[in-house]
């Protein structure tokens, strides 16, 4: 074992805690630990695995990276980028920081979701360390690997409530030979109706948002292709386009810097409302809201849910089961999954309810 895989300390320090019935606070860099703060006074133990770093395998050629999820997102893009390569789901870097285990375990995807896929779109397969002490591997390192169930996948999004990740294997893309950005003066309505209509056509998009009277287009490709897009789309070509969406993606707008809870919402890209005031990516699908009281954040959440969507705030109840929003059935489903995996609920308490279905 290298001094960079801590494969056998984490899989030893959740043996003792099973043994003990001890709960795991589980946690990579902590850039994302903003939103899971009511988890950290429920007498849990710190088990970090920002030790845990580096690439088990990489094939550039396949377009497949197996790494160690300590390791920072920082690095494993800069060797990405080496290679003319990315990740596909561009995960946030909050703060500057992230490791690909949390970036997995959030599920948070960037601008270029609709197009590019989101976070478990491109998890093949993992290892872990289960709630009983038993290290595991699902998937594998190519997309058909599996019958049944894609365990894997329930990774994504579980805010490591169902085990300790050890490594994760992803599909990668090729980076594409340009990028470009234009921007359109436009107000809310009608830029909501620009999307939807650039949607309906074959363009090279991998981002389309809008905040305060602009509304951003990136298009990424062949140079001809991304050329013809660009005059197709008019507005203004964006000289450092590429930082907006890099602000956009790590939160560093105006919107998500102020003192104001910070609202979450998705909805249908064409839903209407909520919409004014708000910052919109994913051509619309998700529009971000800072909150000038509680009465604001239930109007925003009685508007989504009436255009079939739903609201809830970004903060420390983020990944919390009393704020989330899903239907009985599937929280049994969820249920059932955290005790298969967790019987005991060490790993992140309180992130899934334990009682009898």
């Amino acid at each position: 074992m290298s001094a960079d895989d801590q494969s056998e300390r984490l899989h030893e320090a959740v043996r003792r805690a099973c043994a003990d019935a001890q709960p795991l606070l589980v946690a990579g860099s902590g850039s994302k630990r903003f939103l899971l703060d009511a988890l950290v006074s429920d007498g849990a133990a710190l088990l970090s695995v920002a030790e845990h770093v580096g690439v088990v395998d990489y094939r550039p050629d396949e377009l497949v990276v197996t790494v160690r999820t300590g390791t920072p997102l920082h690095d494993l893009q800069g060797l990405l980028d080496a290679n003319q390569q990315l990740l596909p789901f561009d995960p946030p870097r909050f703060e500057g920081g992230g490791t690909i285990g949390g970036a997995i375990a959030s599920g948070l995807a960037g601008p270029a979701r609709p197009w590019r896929g989101s976070v478990r779109d491109c998890l093949l397969g993992v290892e872990l360390v289960n709630g009983v002490g038993e290290r595991l591997r699902f998937g594998g390192q190519v997309m058909k690997n599996v019958a049944g169930y894609d365990v894997s996948r329930l990774q994504s999004g579980a805010f490591g409530s169902l085990g300790v990740l050890l490594t994760v294997s992803l599909r990668l893309l090729p980076k594409p030979a340009v990028e470009r950005t234009c921007a359109l003066e436009l107000d809310a309505p009608t830029a909501l109706a620009r999307m939807r209509q650039w949607a309906r056509q074959p363009l090279p998009l991998t981002g389309v948002g809008y905040q305060a009277g602009v509304l951003w287009a990136r298009l990424a490709g062949s140079e001809p292709a991304v050329a013809a897009a660009l005059a197709e789309l008019g507005g203004e070509p964006v000289a450092d386009g590429a930082s907006w969406w890099d602000d956009l993606r790590d939160h560093t707008l105006p919107v998500f810097k102020g003192d104001a809870p910070l609202v979450r919402v998705i909805v249908p890209p064409s839903a209407p409302a909520p919409l004014e005031g708000s910052v919109v990516e994913w051509a619309g699908g998700l529009r971000w809201f800072a909150a000038e009281d509680a009465a604001h954040g239930q109007r925003l959440a009685a508007e989504a849910e009436a255009h079939g969507g739903y609201a809830c705030g970004f903060d420390g109840r983020y990944a919390r089961v009393e704020h989330s929003v899903m239907a009985e059935a599937l929280r049994i489903q969820q249920r059932r999954i955290k005790h298969a995996f967790d019987p005991q609920d060490l790993f992140n308490r309180g992130l899934v309810e334990m009682d009898a279905d």
